[in-house]
Formats: structure tokens, C-alpha cells, sequence
């Protein structure tokens, strides 16, 4: 590095940067110092060594609800009559334990209105595993 020091009436046009060395030092210092230390810990529950493994869960049974692009419902295969006989499902499966899982597959084409009240007699008659399926991408 070299420098030039004086001269003859010429000015020094150069920015003193010692000060902003020691400014940006002296936050990097306050920085370290006021950071806490990482202490993150993750708490797991692991089995313990004298304890029986868990029993295995009982399978649900699955209904496989489809409704068409007309409207019709269909239960496991068999076509639903009207939405009171379907209530009268709902009504049966919900008070099996373990309640079974719904797999509602509506048509594309399939109205909502359809779909809508099929789900709220689900709800009314208290089942709680429904889940909508697509197959249509798997379908060629």
C-alpha cells in the first residue's frame, strides 16, 4: 500500500475508513457477546426397555361412497334408493367402534348440491373419517 502525503496544493480526496473499521468491529463484538447461547434441546419420549410394545390398532372398515354425474349414490357397490336410506347407513356405521372410514369418490361431472347433502347427513349422523379419493388419475 502506498500513500501520498502532501504535495504541492493539491487536496486529499480520499474517505477515512479507520472509524468505519472500528464502528462495524466494535458492533460485530456487541453482536457475539449479546447472542445466547444455542441451547435448543428436542425432547423425545422413547420406550422404555421393561414395557410391552403397543397393541396393534384394529383396521377400520372402509365404505367406498361413489356418487355419479346423475346423482345416484352408490354404497359399497349398491346403488342408494334416496338420501334417507343413506341417512339410515350413516345412522348404523356410526355407532360401530371403530367407526368405519368413508371414501367419497363424487364424478367430476357430479353436482355439488349432490355432494353437499351427502356430506351433511354424513355430519348430522356424527361420522368423522371422511375422506375424498380421486382414481380418476390412475384411470386409463
Amino acid at each position: 500500500m502506498s500513500m501520498q502525503v502532501g504535495g504541492a496544493g493539491e487536496e486529499m480526496c480520499d474517505i477515512n475508513t479507520t472509524p468505519l473499521i472500528d464502528v462495524m468491529l466494535v458492533l460485530l463484538v456487541t453482536l457475539i457477546i449479546t447472542l445466547p447461547v444455542m441451547t435448543h434441546a428436542v425432547k423425545l419420549d422413547m420406550p422404555q426397555v421393561n414395557q410391552p410394545p403397543p397393541p396393534d390398532q384394529i383396521k377400520p372398515e372402509v365404505i367406498d361412497l361413489e356418487i355419479d354425474f346423475d346423482g345416484t349414490v352408490v354404497w359399497n357397490g349398491t346403488p342408494v334408493p334416496n338420501l334417507d336410506t343413506l341417512e339410515g347407513y350413516f345412522h348404523t356405521y356410526a355407532e360401530k367402534d371403530p367407526q368405519p372410514e368413508i371414501h367419497l369418490r363424487p364424478d367430476r361431472r357430479a353436482r355439488y348440491d349432490v355432494v353437499a347433502r351427502v356430506l351433511a347427513a354424513a355430519q348430522r349422523n356424527r361420522m368423522k373419517k371422511i375422506g375424498f379419493v380421486n382414481t380418476s388419475e390412475f384411470a386409463e
